[in-house]
């Protein structure tokens, strides 16, 4: 490597060291953000490490245990146990998993196509953007619950079937949040020197215009995470998300429900732990949307 590259390439490193302290010093100062950042890494930490954290991980399958049925919370099980005699703070960590496992599906399938189709039709315009943008709108004018719950009633309900039904609506609001970006920067310069340069039109849309999107992406993915564990736990509760004896925490909510109010403990910490995670994501997105200072819908 010469030695004017080898230059340009100490800049470019130290510019970008530069650029990750100012973003940690904003960090530092950001509440929000940091104790979002401090429940999510919890939660994940608990989902990751749940049969060591769990205090009885074999009740997290197929265990009854009669003798042990509807105790209240107690230093042998914290969260006391449910009708069949399981731990419900094994299960509660357990379901965790479950929960992470619905946000990683759902979002890892519809985040890359609504982003993909958004580049597109801010960038290309004309046909391809008017018929991007009017499926999109058909499909944001469908409420995401009713969807689900009709496409998960239609199929076998499990968190396979889940993931798809709420995937198959959730790419629209990327696809929306990423075309409005697009159109406010196709007109910019050096958006119009790279295609004087010859720049191939992959090349612009992937190179020069996502990454002026990521920022964006990120906080609505993290707010999003939030309202997938909602939705994930509303269908569960309803009988069509992830089946028995599975530690989810919707069923878990459900089951316990039905012996309010003697055995509060068996859908209230469940219901906490629900809560707990979806205030985590929304302060650390927050959080973030105020660090990059950017609006998401």
């Amino acid at each position: 490597m010469s030695a004017p590259a080898l230059v340009a390439h100490a800049e470019e490193r130290a510019a970008r060291r530069t650029a990750w302290r100012r973003l940690w010093y904003r960090l530092r100062r950001n509440p929000s953000a940091l104790a979002g950042s401090a429940i999510v890494l919890v939660v994940v930490a608990l989902a990751l490490l749940a049969p060591w954290v769990a205090t009885h991980p074999q009740d997290a399958g197929n265990v009854v245990n009669f003798r042990a049925r509807h105790l209240p919370p107690s230093a042998e099980h914290w969260f006391g146990t449910d009708q069949v005699g399981r731990d419900v703070f094994s299960r509660v960590v357990f379901g965790y998993r479950i929960s992470l496992l619905l946000v990683v599906g759902v979002l890892g399938l519809s985040v890359p196509f609504g982003v993909v189709l958004g580049l597109l039709a801010g960038y290309l315009g004309g046909w391809v953007e008017t018929l991007i943008m009017r499926v999109t709108d058909v499909f944001l004018a469908i409420p995401a619950l009713v969807m689900a719950l009709a496409i998960t009633a239609a199929l076998t309900p499990n968190l396979t079937n889940a993931m798809i039904a709420l995937a198959v609506l959730w790419w629209t609001w990327h696809t929306r949040l990423v075309y409005g970006i697009v159109r406010s920067l196709r007109g910019e310069e050096y958006v119009e020197a790279a295609r004087l340069l010859g720049a191939r039109t992959a090349h612009v849309i992937f190179r020069e215009l996502l990454p002026n999107c990521v920022s964006a992406i990120s906080v609505k993915v993290t707010l999003d995470a939030g309202f997938v564990i909602l939705i994930g736990a509303g269908l569960s509760f309803l009988g069509l998300g992830a089946q028995p004896p599975a530690p989810d925490l919707g069923t878990m909510v459900s089951t316990g429900s039905r012996y309010l109010p003697d055995m509060w403990w068996q859908s209230v910490f469940p219901g906490l732990a629900i809560l707990f995670a979806i205030l985590g994501f929304n302060l650390l997105g927050d959080g973030l949307r105020d660090l990059f200072d950017v609006e998401v819908a």
